[in-house]
């Protein structure tokens, strides 16, 4: 004998609530977002104040964001955020490269030399627009992805000079901000001339830079350059 049954019913999917999730997750995203408020760096103990979080999860937590490059330890035990980082908000944030792309190759034909994008990767500048100037004639290239130091050469210095002021840093950097643009000769390259202005308010360290080896190309390249950073600066306020 068979018996009726009634309708079979799927059982509903659970209702994500306030305990789902993951708290490490959460805890290490709290701690990036304190490194990225502070681009001068933070202590451990600095860190965990800022994250509200116990002195050792943090230190597990650092271990973990400095093993996979989202944030780094400098030699003063100061963390900052790291190249993977970086490279993610470069992701987010491709409307700089897409803005100073025109603007550079206007620049590279009005100064007769190779102009860059150059933002900070880690501890390096990074060439990540270049244009060339429609010449045959000798001149200084640079290749995308091209990585130099920010302590020295024009386009690590406004790139550092980009940010904000920094407990501690060089006088020289201090000295871009204020004025707007650095010139330097032959301090990555011999022969080789830069002019850089930094390129603030874009959610990365940037700047414009020149590389030239016509020391007349010096003073003449200046103002446009500066006229870049402007017209770069206007289409980020649009």
């Amino acid at each position: 004998m068979s018996t009726a049954s009634g309708p079979s019913h799927e059982a509903p999917e659970p209702v994500p609530g306030v305990g789902d999730g993951s708290q490490t997750l959460e805890r290490g995203l709290a701690v990036l977002l304190q490194l990225g408020r502070h681009p001068e760096g933070l202590t451990l103990s600095q860190v965990a104040t800022a994250a509200g979080l116990h002195r050792s999860i943090t230190r597990r937590l650092l271990v973990s964001l400095d093993r996979t490059g989202f944030a780094t330890k400098d030699s003063g035990g100061r963390y900052r955020v790291g190249p993977t980082a970086a490279e993610l908000g470069a992701v987010a944030q491709p409307r700089l490269r897409e803005t100073a792309g025109p603007v550079l190759h206007v620049l590279a034909r009005e100064v007769g030399a190779t102009a860059c994008l150059v933002e900070a990767s880690g501890e390096a500048a990074v060439t990540t627009v270049v244009a060339e100037p429609p010449t045959d004639g000798p001149r200084f290239s640079y290749r995308l992805g091209s990585r130099d130091p920010l302590d020295r050469g024009a386009g690590g210095l406004a790139v550092l000079a980009s940010g904000p002021p920094l407990p501690r840093e060089p006088e020289r950097i201090a000295a871009i901000r204020e004025a707007g643009y650095v010139t330097t000769y032959a301090e990555l390259n011999p022969g080789a001339y830069g002019i850089a202005a930094p390129l603030p308010g874009w959610g990365v360290r940037a700047a414009i830079y020149v590389v030239t080896a016509q020391p007349e190309v010096v003073d003449t390249a200046i103002e446009p350059v500066l006229q870049a950073v402007r017209e770069i600066g206007a289409e980020r306020s649009a």
